[in-house]
């Protein structure tokens, strides 16, 4: 009990900003006394993973790290029970924690207390006594692909019959299963079941060079490969003790822009089009294509996938590319508030938009939102302007806010988000820091964990990166904000019509690739 209370009070000591960052050590009882702590301060849980150590000290470790406005904190608990490995279940007071457990006993096998077991991202490709991200799982080894049935929660009375959506679905996007419950078109209940594009890339990272990790981590949810990369940039030179050059931080902070322009564009010509507003659509569609076109000028790709590397960005922009950009972040701007005229005035589109697909924010708060969905519900929360980091630190970034929690107020955010990042990107034009655009990173030593938190512009990502001996990669954890933000959908959709599910899936546009790593 004396040690609960010491990790506890260690915990109200971090949450009052008098530590800057630390991670707690935790047995049982601690571990639910700090989570305990930390929901009652009001923490919003950014992820949860688990690693196989029995290597090093015999020992499983589940992990737990939080947002608050003192910084992150990071709970380990370390299991000793190798034969049947348990920790308390966080769930109760963080629900966003219930999947992310799921996964954690799909891949290593370490079960919570949930009572919730289903599998989450195995989808019986591989036994359920094989864990991949165990250090004696054999690789090599084929397993018979199963088609077992998943026990969906069934909704029963009166009238009430379900639609099974997906996985599979028209047109590009990727796989996930939706079960709607409904009298007539009213939904009732929706059960998301996700994991269809898990490509192991945990279990990929394992035994990587540092130097080429950034690749990987670019990739793993292609419209925020800037974030994703960044965050596991940041991670190594955590560990590594380096510096990223302020000209470099400035050019990582105008890709991260360009990377929240080019999406809200596009989300906002796809949320026209599904309220039946096509000319929304063309003209989006044009801005965003002008942009990724100056993005394949200045920075030598439409999509930044390889521009931010360890210790910088991969290359300066070109000579007069200021001048292009200037010249079209005016013309963003003058199109982008035209447009937001029309929208706000077009009385078809409000009427689609508005009351559709509400979230409020005591909802949102109990479950955990994050990002742009959280602010769209009265949420504010965005690490630009809550815990900036360079260039931030220099820009006084605006965090975005709406109450109505609706369809029409995740449009807003959006073009309010669009304004402040073409602000954003003229200040970083206008105020470049002269020097290099890279400096070296030398291989970090073994055993060193550093942990990357972005803010993308679906809200946080995050990359969790643990060396290796050798210049290697021990493990790395990927967590993108959709994680959280999925089971809002699940809330957002309740009274609403069927045919209004489109519209409301693509006012959140989540990842599906960032949610199951």
């Amino acid at each position: 009990m004396h040690m609960a209370t010491t990790v506890l009070d260690r915990t109200r000591t971090l949450l009052a900003g008098n530590i800057a960052g630390e991670r707690i050590a935790a047995n049982a009882e601690e571990w639910v006394a700090s989570a305990t702590a930390l929901h009652g301060a009001g923490a919003r849980l950014l992820t949860l993973w688990g690693t196989d150590d029995r290597d090093r000290d015999r020992c499983f470790r589940i992990y737990a790290a939080w947002l608050h406005a003192a910084g992150l904190v990071v709970l380990e608990h370390a299991i000793e029970d190798r034969t049947h490995p348990t920790y308390p279940s966080l769930a109760e007071l963080f629900p966003a924690a219930g999947r992310m457990e799921r996964a954690v006993y799909d891949l290593l096998g370490i079960a919570s207390t949930a009572p919730d077991r289903r599998g989450w991202l195995r989808h019986n490709g591989w036994p359920e006594d094989v864990f991949p991200l165990r250090r004696d799982f054999d690789a090599t080894r084929q397993h018979a692909v199963q088609s077992l049935p998943y026990a969906y929660v069934e909704v029963e009375g009166d009238g009430v019959h379900e639609i099974a959506v997906g996985p599979v679905h028209a047109g590009i996007i990727e796989p996930g299963g939706f079960r709607f419950s409904v009298v007539g078109e009213k939904v009732l209940r929706l059960e998301e079941r996700l994991g269809y594009t898990h490509k192991g890339v945990a279990r990929r990272f394992q035994g990587m060079p540092q130097a080429s990790g950034h690749k990987l981590a670019a990739r793993l949810s292609g419209d925020s490969a800037v974030a994703f990369s960044w965050a596991w940039c940041a991670a190594l030179e955590s560990i590594a003790g380096v510096v990223c050059p302020p000209r470099a931080a400035a050019l990582r902070g105008l890709a991260l822009e360009h990377e929240r322009l080019a999406n809200h564009l596009g989300d906002l010509g796809a949320l026209g089009n599904d309220a039946g507003f096509a000319f929304g659509l063309t003209q989006f569609s044009r801005l965003k294509e002008d942009l990724l076109r100056l993005n394949a000028e200045v920075f030598s790709a439409r999509y930044l996938m390889d521009f931010v590397v360890p210790g910088g960005v991969a290359a300066d922009l070109p000579r007069l590319a200021s001048d292009r950009l200037y010249a079209l972040y005016a013309h963003l701007e003058l199109a982008a508030a035209e447009l937001r005229s029309i929208y706000d005035e077009h009385a078809g589109v409000q009427d689609r938009f508005r009351e559709t697909g509400r979230l409020d924010r005591d909802t949102a708060v109990r479950l955990g939102a994050l990002g742009l969905a959280a602010r769209a519900s009265g949420i504010a929360n965005d690490l630009r302007a809550d815990h900036p980091w360079a260039p931030y630190d220099r820009l006084d970034a605006q965090s975005a806010g709406q109450n109505g929690g609706d369809v029409a107020a995740r449009v807003q955010v959006r073009f309010d988000e669009i304004f402040e990042s073409l602000r954003l990107c003229r200040m970083l034009l206008a105020e470049l820091p002269e020097g290099p655009v890279r400096t070296a990173v030398d291989a970090a030593e073994p055993y060193g964990m550093g942990i990357g938190v972005i803010e993308g512009w679906r809200g946080p990502v995050a990359m969790v990166l643990e060396t290796g001996p050798e210049g290697t990669i021990r493990r790395c954890h990927a967590h993108d904000a959709s994680a959280q933000n999925w089971p809002l959908l699940e809330y957002a959709i309740l009274g609403n019509l069927v045919p209004d599910f489109p519209l409301i899936n693509k006012s959140f546009n989540l990842s599906y690739s960032g949610q199951d790593g």
